[in-house]
């Protein structure tokens, strides 16, 4: 058992580990297996379970008493399945299978049937009282009541069961999904019915929710295992959410002429920076140059000059008339990527220039941070954003672009595409996974990134990124993708060397040209 548990705990697919199915495109995908394989839905189902224990092993010895919670359906077969494999590796389990309405799914049954046979097991089959077991910190729970099919909240006794669960102090780990939890919308789920896994062993792919910021606490550490699931279908079928991999973005970067010029490498522009918030027109920049552009340009206050021509002496410089804001729009045919945004704040005068320069400019363009709050404070201005343009909010940032207050991040999420769709607009919804929103309603997440980058001026930098990049040849998509994926690349180079808790927006900068590296090498 334990090499063919090894065989299957591997992803051996790139395709597999980008797409992300729904939970009807899961059980269509595993009808699609049983059918073309072919292989009957209890031998896949032995598939999982064998891959589920020896992932199981990895983390706990046969001495941990394990507690199996099975519900009534194919979730339920798996864990019943685990416990019998579980049992015949030396393991003490005690299970309890849950079949309150004297209905369980054909190969749940089967599996009842497998470990009442094998008789290595406590088993209790619940139908009516259930007298909960003592969980103790010494103990791992499995659950397996309900998987990726659910679709609407826990309730009566499955929700008093869950609450338990999550009031001990044992260990929890959840087969493909902890239960409660559904795969794409838990807008109107009851949270305080969903169990708090602290690792959760997901079968093929990671499920929507899983990339979802307010289910996280849910989830625990993740797992992907491959079950073997039909190829095929996997390569053939359309989704609507993906997750980049590095072999995604390595296929992406342009090669460098031996005989470039910094004009033929690309010339942006950048607003940036009022008077107090001139490190954000320094950040912009700065990540703007180290994204290869030949040449940038950064448009300033007067009281800004000194502070850029000591900090970034290789940009340009253009100076408003303004003292200390940003007050008249500039002539963009001489540029091949216009970003606007970081620190210029929220004056009229300000919102005025921004709105006159959105529609003077011909080239790509990236809109962020007080950019982004302008036109949520003046919502009818984002009828004339030309189509292809590139926005970068944070969670609020959207909101205010909404005009709503969203209810999770699934509804912040949904909204996204919509407005991306409206506008035909690339918008890059910021956060832990990043959700790069496309014109044609696709969603691409990132993987790269950490906590210690949840500091003022990332979002900065990541402007910069973006807009270098587009200067430099890229166009829209490939751009946001590449930008967002650097970006978090280079802080993770960051934090592996600098720790999390000291990292800040410029250590970003600082790590790129390695990022960019280890990009080129791959």
């Amino acid at each position: 058992m334990a090499n063919y548990g090894y065989r299957l705990g591997l992803i051996s697919y790139f395709c597999i580990r980008m797409k992300i199915f729904t939970s009807a495109q899961i059980h269509e995908l595993d009808k699609y297996t049983i059918e073309h394989e072919p292989i009957s839905s209890l031998n896949l189902m032995e598939r999982a379970a064998h891959a589920l224990t020896r992932s199981f092993e990895e983390e706990w010895t046969a001495n941990t008493p394990i507690i199996v919670f099975a519900g009534p359906g194919n979730n339920g077969g798996d864990a019943l399945a685990m416990s019998r494999l579980l049992a015949d590796d030396g393991y003490n389990v005690n299970t309890y299978l849950f079949n309150i309405h004297s209905q369980l799914s054909e190969d749940c049954e089967a599996n009842k049937q497998k470990l009442i046979s094998q008789n290595k097991v406590k088993f209790t089959e619940v139908t009516l009282n259930f007298d909960p077991p003592v969980l103790s910190e010494d103990m791992v729970i499995i659950d397996g009541l309900f998987g990726s099919g659910l679709n609407k909240p826990l309730g009566g006794g499955f929700a008093s069961l869950v609450k338990y669960i999550n009031q001990s102090p044992a260990h929890v780990v959840s087969i493909d999904i902890p239960s409660g939890l559904m795969c794409e919308d838990n807008t109107n789920n009851i949270r305080a019915n969903i169990i708090k896994a602290e690792l959760t062993l997901t079968l093929q792919q990671k499920k929507l929710s899983m990339l979802l910021m307010d289910c996280q606490h849910f989830i625990g550490r993740i797992k992907i295992l491959d079950i073997q699931l039909a190829k095929e279908f996997i390569q053939q079928t359309d989704c609507t959410y993906r997750i980049l991999e590095k072999e995604d973005i390595s296929q992406l970067l342009l090669e460098r002429s031996d005989f470039a010029h910094k004009g033929s490498m690309g010339n942006a522009m950048l607003i940036a920076g009022s008077y107090g918030m001139s490190g954000a027109a320094v950040l912009a920049t700065k990540a703007c140059m180290r994204s290869g552009a030949g040449k940038v340009t950064t448009v300033i206050p007067k009281l800004n000059y000194n502070i850029l021509q000591i900090s970034a002496p290789e940009a340009v410089l253009i100076m408003d008339r303004e003292d200390a804001t940003f007050s008249q729009p500039i002539e963009t045919e001489e540029y091949d990527a216009v970003g606007m945004g970081p620190g210029i704040g929220q004056q009229e005068s300000t919102a005025i220039a921004l709105i006159a320069q959105i529609r003077r400019t011909q080239c790509p363009m990236v809109l962020d941070a007080d950019a982004l709050n302008i036109l949520g404070n003046h919502r009818a201005w984002m009828q004339q954003l030309p189509g292809g343009i590139i926005m970068t909010p944070h969670p609020r940032e959207f909101d205010r672009l909404a005009g709503t207050t969203c209810n999770d991040s699934y509804d912040r999420l949904t909204k996204a595409r919509e407005l991306a769709e409206h506008l035909q607009a690339y918008i890059i919804l910021k956060g832990h996974y990043s959700a790069l929103c496309f014109p044609d309603g696709h969603v691409e997440f990132n993987p790269t990134g950490n906590s210690g980058m949840a500091t003022a001026g990332s979002g900065d930098v990541l402007t910069g990124i973006i807009t270098g990049l587009l200067a430099r040849g890229y166009n829209q998509a490939d751009a946001s993708r590449l930008g967002m994926y650097i970006h978090g690349l280079a802080g993770d180079l960051a934090a592996k060397e600098m720790g999390k808790e000291s990292l800040i927006a410029s250590d970003i900068i600082q790590y790129l040209p390695k990022a960019f590296k280890a990009l080129y090498k791959s």
